[in-house]
């Protein structure tokens, strides 16, 4: 999966790992493959809370922040039409990130994660309006945890070797 992190806030310093860990759960996430088999790609694009408050109240008519919002290029009764490599883009409130993993005891990087895969279902065509079509968000959420964790041990220990290099 080819994935674009867009960072308009100048602050998040963990982009090659959130790419990483995203390409990890994408791995085994059921992803619409596109017409001629190219590779599917999505967008990560970083806001902070005006930004993202702004996007919300104009597409959902709903005022102040979120943390996630997705923006899938197809929806699931586009049948008939070709699919195209790239899913759609998703917008996640750093500021809003930040606070939850505070909250939740994890790195702010790793919200961002959880968030980002939460977004990566809703291109893929899912949907969270019953507690029934929760449990695929609540398992790609837990994947994601577990590749971060492992995404930052991997991390540690390169540094680790080349040190001793």
């Amino acid at each position: 999966m080819l994935i674009e992190i867009l960072d308009e806030t100048g602050r998040f310093r963990r982009r090659e790992r959130l790419a990483r860990t995203l390409r990890r759960v994408a791995a085994v996430v059921p992803l619409p493959r596109p017409l001629g088999g190219a590779e599917p790609e999505m967008t990560v694009v970083l806001v902070d809370d005006a930004a993202i408050a702004a996007r919300n109240r104009a597409d959902r008519g709903v005022d102040g922040p979120t943390d996630v919002l997705a923006y899938p290029l197809q929806e699931p009764d586009d049948v008939g039409f070709p699919r195209i490599p790239h899913l759609g883009d998703v917008v996640i409130s750093l500021d809003t990130a930040r606070r939850q993993a505070r909250s939740r005891g994890r790195p702010a990087w790793h919200e961002v994660a959880l968030l980002a895969s939460h977004g990566l279902l809703h291109l893929a065509g899912h949907d969270h309006r019953s507690a029934a079509e929760w449990a695929p968000f609540e398992a790609v959420q837990a994947l994601a945890e577990a590749e971060a964790a492992a995404v930052d041990r991997a991390h540690h220990a390169n540094r680790i070797l080349r040190a001793a290099s």
